[in-house]
């Protein structure tokens, strides 16, 4: 088949223009904070701005609307790559990350809401580039795909091939018979939450210019933080909750937020992947819980309240941090460890493997069990009292094998890099999950910063990989997508 390419230039086109305004959002923050970083904020926008504004204009007139499934996994790939090409520039202008490597790193962690830094003193970063680097992931948290398609009409056509390329994974639910709708009102609901976040943490004692960052990169899943402790700096356990509540919502499929917000409660009830997700979470804070009361001798409540949030920041995929968990007990490294492979629901802005597909997994698995001693029995797999389609199930399987297959390459190719066994095993783990911070010398304390280049950008190839779910990367890596027909 032939590509659209003039379609694809003028996609592309308008979300540069959607990038560089965002980055335009920045100049209130260095003027008000009286920084000079204001001049490379303005010159990336105007950059941005003019390319997207050139990209449209050069293919304005052949421009054609009519999109194929092949088109819309081209589109979002090079949409993450260009905006995170593009989205870099502040950093290196600025000279707040002097080396394309570490720029493109950190932008694209902020992009697909991996939170792995290689900043080493966050709080010296001038005001405007830190609200940058938190806009990032909150750009990135609901799809820079899905926003175009909230406030671009002329997407209307074509726009479901780029919702399913944006956001794979096993069903895509949809608010409205209209992909524009549904992704209106995902964002509406994205924005309502972040909004309501920031107020309570601001009366919970952050002040304003925190509480708005640490409210965009929660509800992104994303886990940049203003503070080099991160959420530890602020030392307060009221903070902590708030911040504990929005991560598990952020983590919950947001149809399933809008359906409870109109009093849908049945939804939840007969949410299969919610109730496990939910009681996940709650069965690994009680032993790390206990583990804390019996080993470390903490008070109940900062037990409970350590454990809690250090649990729902891995499996949301968050990656903030209120301690140092590698220093609690060596079992727990490896419990927190095993974390970085479960992610959130789907639906939600968190990466990872997603829990529905590891319900999947495991009903799949003890199933097939029962079929070897009654093979002529049918037995689908049922998901909250529904069979799903056997190719789904299918689809799971692959995309869990291809997962453990990337992760044993890519801990491979970071131990060629002379990269200690614990390290390779922890960055690899963390930035195809997207979770932030790993084990090793990536650990809740440190960062990416020692990292060797090629390193960084191996990591960032991951990064993507994990975000658009492998298959919408991999694939463009497949002969047979080039060929014609």
């Amino acid at each position: 088949m032939r590509f659209n390419f003039s379609a694809i230039g003028n996609i592309l086109g308008y979300l540069l223009i959607i990038n560089g305004g965002f980055m335009a959002t920045c100049l209130p923050i260095s003027f008000y904070y009286k920084e000079d970083d204001w001049l490379a904020i303005l010159i990336s926008s105007v950059v941005t701005l003019g390319a997207g504004l050139g990209l449209r204009f050069a293919t304005r007139k052949r421009e054609n609307r009519d999109l194929k499934k092949k088109d819309g996994y081209l589109i979002v790939t090079l949409g993450w790559i260009v905006m995170s090409f593009f989205g870099a520039m502040p950093y290196l202008i600025s000279g707040e990350i002097p080396t394309l490597t570490g720029a493109f790193f950190e932008t694209i962690s902020g992009y697909t809401t991996t939170g792995a830094s290689i900043l080493t003193d966050i709080e010296a970063v001038s005001k405007g580039i830190l609200f940058w680097r938190s806009l990032t992931q909150w750009i990135g948290g609901m799809g820079i795909i899905v926003l175009a398609l909230a406030i671009l009409p002329f997407l209307g056509i074509g726009g479901m091939q780029l919702f399913v390329a944006e956001a794979p994974g096993i069903t895509p639910d949809k608010l409205q018979p209209r992909i524009q709708e549904t992704a209106k009102r995902l964002w509406f609901l994205y924005v309502g939450l972040t909004l309501f976040e920031a107020v309570l943490l601001f009366f919970a004692g952050m002040g304003p210019y925190d509480a708005i960052n640490h409210a965009l990169t929660t509800m992104a899943t994303g886990g940049f933080s203003t503070k080099n402790a991160s959420i530890a700096h602020f030392d307060s356990p009221l903070i902590q909750y708030i911040i504990i509540f929005f991560m598990f919502l952020a983590g919950t499929s947001f149809t399933l937020t809008y359906f409870t917000l109109k009093r849908n409660f049945k939804k939840i009830i007969k949410n299969e992947e919610f109730i496990v997700y939910s009681l996940f979470i709650l069965s690994i804070t009680v032993i790390v819980s206990v583990t804390l009361l019996v080993m470390k001798g903490m008070p109940i409540e900062q037990a409970f309240r350590d454990s809690l949030f250090q649990v729902v920041s891995l499996v949301t995929t968050t990656g903030f941090v209120s301690a140092d968990y590698t220093q609690w007990a060596n079992f727990l490294t490896i419990v927190f460890f095993v974390l970085l492979f479960v992610g959130g629901s789907a639906g939600s802005t968190a990466g990872g493997v997603k829990v529905i597909r590891h319900i999947v997994l495991f009903k799949n698995s003890f199933l097939e069990l029962k079929r070897q001693l009654h093979p002529s029995a049918v037995m689908p797999v049922r998901i909250s009292g529904r069979a799903i389609d056997g190719q789904i199930v299918f689809n799971v399987l692959a995309f869990i094998m291809i997962y453990i297959l990337v992760f044993l390459v890519g801990v491979v190719l970071l131990s060629s890099m002379d990269i200690d066994f614990d390290t390779a095993f922890g960055a690899v783990a963390t930035t195809l999950g997207n979770v932030g911070p790993g084990i090793g010398d990536v650990g809740p304390v440190d960062n990416f910063a020692g990292m060797p280049m090629a390193g960084k950008w191996l990591l960032s190839f991951l990064m993507l990989l994990g975000r658009l779910e492998l298959f919408t990367v991999l694939m463009l890596l497949s002969p047979h997508f080039w060929k014609k027909g």
